[in-house]
């Protein structure tokens, strides 16, 4: 299906604006109440459950070899995560999977 430059342009505008009345129905409207206890608590995990949900399908079904898991990108994700529960620290972490991300990919090929 192909669509027009008009309608390309109208379904961005669209986006946009739906993304920012979502953000502002959060920030604007209830940006100087004070939440409840149970919304912070449960807001504390938003990014320790999309980091994994967006980082999951790049490791099982890297879009590199196919669509089919590779010993260099498990091994990554199994040493990111080592190193994050070892250390508590994300750069730890990040620069640790990384690291044998590339090294991996450089020996194995």
């Amino acid at each position: 299906m192909s669509y027009s430059s008009a309608a390309i342009w109208a379904i961005i505008v669209l986006l946009g604006l739906g993304t920012y009345l979502i953000r502002f129905s959060f920030l604007g409207l209830l940006g100087d109440r004070k939440l409840p206890e149970w919304v912070l608590r449960h807001l504390r995990y938003t990014p320790v459950a999309v980091l994994p949900g967006l980082c999951a399908p790049l490791v099982l079904w890297p879009e590199a070899t196919g669509g089919e898991p590779d010993a260099a990108r498990l091994a990554a994700a199994a040493a990111t995560f080592a190193a994050g529960y070892l250390t508590k620290n994300f750069m730890a972490a990040a620069v640790t999977g990384g690291v044998v991300l590339s090294g991996m990919l450089y020996l194995v090929g």
